[in-house]
This record gives C-alpha cells, sequence and structure tokens, in this order.
C-alpha cells in the first residue's frame, strides 16, 4: 500500500508539515513557481503590461491557491486516488468562479484588463501541483499557508515582472508618468517580446540575487533516484 502510494507521490495522511517558515521561504524564494519553477508562465507573459494588471491577475491566483489548497487538504482522505486530478481540478474551478464574479462586482475594470486569464487560473499549472504535491499529503492549515506563499510568490514575480515593462514600455507606472517626458518609451516591451525580455531579466535577477538555483531537499520536483536534483549553487549532482 505504501509503496503505491508512493509511486503517485502521495504521503501518508500522518505526514508531518514542514515549518511555516520553511513554507514561506520555499513559496516567494526558494521553489517561486514562476522564477524558479517556471510555472504559469501563460498569464505571465500575457497580462503583464501594465503594473495594475499583474498584481490583479496575481492577488486573484493567490485567493484561488489559498482556499482550494485548505479544501482539497480537507478532503484528501475522501477522495478517491483514481479521480483526484479531476476532483481537484472541480474544486479550483469552484474556487475561480467565486474570485471571477467577485471582481465582476466589485472590479470591472480589472476584469476587463484581465478578461479570459481569470476563468483560465482552472488552467494554471501551479495550482494542480500544489494540489498534487502538497495540499494532498498535509494538513489544512499549512496546506493554507503553502497556498499563501506559492500564491504571493506568484504575484511578486508577476508584479516585477509588469512593473519592468510598463515603465519601460509606456514610461508610467499605475498611470503615474515616470520616465515618458524624458525619452521616448521602447513600445517593444509592452509586445509579446517584450514579455520574453522582461521574464529573462526578473529570472536573471532572482538567479543572481539568491546564488543561483536553489533547490531544497525536499522539493517536490527532486527525484535523487533519477539524478536530475540541484545542489545549493545551481549544478546537477
Amino acid at each position: 500500500m505504501s509503496s503505491h502510494a508512493d509511486m503517485h507521490g502521495l504521503a501518508s495522511p500522518k505526514a508531518e508539515s514542514p515549518k511555516a517558515w520553511d513554507i514561506v521561504i520555499a513559496g516567494l524564494i526558494k521553489e517561486n513557481p514562476t522564477l524558479k519553477m517556471v510555472l504559469g508562465c501563460c498569464p505571465t507573459l500575457a497580462v503583464t503590461t501594465a503594473a495594475g494588471n499583474g498584481l490583479g491577475m496575481g492577488l486573484a491566483t493567490t485567493a484561488v491557491l489559498m482556499f482550494s489548497n485548505m479544501a482539497i487538504s480537507m478532503l484528501r482522505n475522501v477522495i478517491p486516488e483514481k479521480v483526484r486530478i479531476p476532483s481537484y481540478i472541480i474544486i479550483i474551478a469552484g474556487f475561480v468562479t467565486v474570485v471571477m464574479y467577485v471582481l465582476k462586482a466589485y472590479l470591472p475594470e480589472l476584469d476587463k484588463a484581465l478578461g479570459i486569464y481569470i476563468p483560465l487560473i482552472v488552467a494554471n499549472c501551479i495550482l494542480l501541483a500544489r494540489a498534487e504535491m502538497f495540499a494532498a499529503k498535509y494538513k489544512p492549515i499549512p496546506s493554507f499557508l503553502d497556498g499563501l506563499a506559492m500564491g504571493l510568490g506568484f504575484t511578486m514575480a508577476l508584479f516585477a515582472i509588469s512593473t519592468v515593462r510598463e515603465i519601460l514600455g509606456n514610461g508610467t507606472w499605475f498611470g503615474l508618468t515616470l520616465t515618458k517626458n524624458l525619452w521616448a518609451p521602447a513600445v517593444l516591451m509592452i509586445l509579446p517580446p517584450g514579455g520574453f525580455l522582461a521574464f529573462g531579466l526578473v529570472i536573471t535577477a532572482m538567479n543572481k540575487a539568491t546564488g543561483g538555483k536553489v533547490v531544497m531537499p525536499s522539493c517536490a520536483t527532486c527525484s535523487p533516484e533519477e539524478g536530475n536534483c540541484l545542489d545549493p549553487v545551481g549544478g546537477a549532482k
């Protein structure tokens, strides 16, 4: 039974939760879903033409991550293993629907700016990854914290990328004129190629600041038996 659970990456219901500080640091820095794991690239490139859009998308995703993680954790011993992935998606879709209608009711301009990318949060691989790798293993409170940390890490990445693109591509930041009157904005930065360029710059800055790719021994994507783990300075073991 234990080998069958291990095959699917599932821990025992009594698995000990990581420390709160480790969960926070993993989500923000060591296992940042966008800048370290390079997940959720579609909204990262599509909605980051303005800082407000990046921040809004990140916080909407964070809300879904927190509550879907907690709900999946509460149901982890009830959901049949063979249908766990469809079950996770249905739970995530329910919270996405709530967020979508809240935005339509209270932040219609942001909802219009983000458009189809709000309902597409359902397909964001970050949510399914955290459901499978964390919420399905641990208790609700640590799972909620994991969702918060990973969501804030995602928000931080989107905000950084959108800030770079808006300042360089439009000369503004949250609508405030910064460099627009000093030099001509580089329009390329708010076009699709600029998204890739800004993404690369922010990833480079993150890796420089953290001394390379940092993967914890307990990282969900680390497979020692396959020899693809990274040491603290980014080299393969």
